[in-house]
C-alpha cells in the first residue's frame, strides 16, 4: 500500500508540477494568476489539514472521497505545488541567448519551448525533484490518519496488539530508508539518462570508432 500511494502520488505530483509550473510562465495573467494562487495555497496550508479536509470535511457537503484517493490527492496536490516552483524557476532561469538563437534559426514559440527549453531544463529539475519524491515517500505515513492501511498503520496495529513498539517502528524505519534509497538510485539513473552531454559524448564516441575503422 505504501508503494502504491507513493507511485500514484509521484504521478500526480509530476502532472500538477508541470501544469502549474508552465502556467506560471504564461504571459497571460488569467492563466498565470490561478497558478500562483494554487501554489501559494497548497504550500501555505498544511498537508494534514488538506488530507483531513478531503476525507473528513468534504463528506459534510455530500462529497465522499475514499481513503486512498484522499491520501493520494492531498500528497499529489501538496507536493505538486512545491515541484511547480521547481519547473517554473528552472525554465525561467534558462539563458536568454537560447531563446534568441532559436528565433534566429526560425523556430516557432512551440518549437523553442519543447525542443530547446524543456530538454535543457529537465536535467536541472531532476535533483530537486528527487528531494520532493523522497519527501513524498516519507509523507505517505500520514495517510494512516485517514485509515489507509500503509506501513505506519501496520506498525501502529502491531504495537497496539502486541506492545512491541521498538520492533514494529524499527522495521518500518528500515523499510522507509530502503525505499528512499531506491528513489535516490532512480533519480541518479534519470540524471545520467537525461544529461545534456550524454548524446554529445555518444556522438563523439561513434565518430572516434568510425575514424579508427576507416584507418
Amino acid at each position: 500500500m505504501t508503494i502504491q500511494v507513493t507511485v500514484l502520488g509521484i504521478a500526480l505530483t509530476v502532472i500538477v508540477a508541470f501544469v502549474a509550473g508552465l502556467s506560471g510562465l504564461s504571459k497571460y495573467w488569467f492563466i498565470r494568476w490561478p497558478s500562483y494562487v494554487f501554489v501559494e495555497f497548497f504550500r501555505g496550508s498544511g498537508l494534514i489539514v488538506q488530507m483531513f479536509w478531503l476525507f473528513f470535511a468534504l463528506p459534510i457537503f455530500g462529497i465522499e472521497v475514499p481513503p486512498l484517493l484522499a491520501g493520494v490527492l492531498a500528497l499529489g496536490l501538496n507536493m505538486g505545488a512545491y515541484a511547480a516552483e521547481i519547473v517554473r524557476g528552472t525554465i525561467a532561469s534558462r539563458p536568454k541567448g537560447q531563446t534568441e538563437a532559436s528565433i534566429a534559426l526560425g523556430l516557432s514559440p512551440t518549437q523553442r519551448f519543447w525542443r530547446i527549453l524543456i530538454p535543457q531544463s529537465i536535467p536541472a529539475m531532476l535533483p530537486p525533484f528527487g528531494n520532493v519524491m523522497v519527501d513524498l515517500l516519507k509523507n505517505t505515513s500520514l495517510v494512516s490518519l485517514v485509515t489507509v492501511t500503509d506501513l505506519t498503520w501496520g506498525a501502529q496495529t502491531i504495537r497496539t496488539n502486541t506492545g512491541q513498539t521498538v520492533e514494529a517502528f524499527l522495521a518500518i524505519l528500515v523499510l522507509y530508508y530502503l525505499l528512499s534509497l531506491l528513489l535516490g538510485w532512480l533519480t541518479n539513473y534519470l540524471e545520467r539518462a537525461f544529461a545534456l552531454d550524454r548524446k554529445a559524448h555518444g556522438v563523439s564516441r561513434k565518430r572516434t570508432l568510425l575514424g579508427a575503422m576507416a584507418k
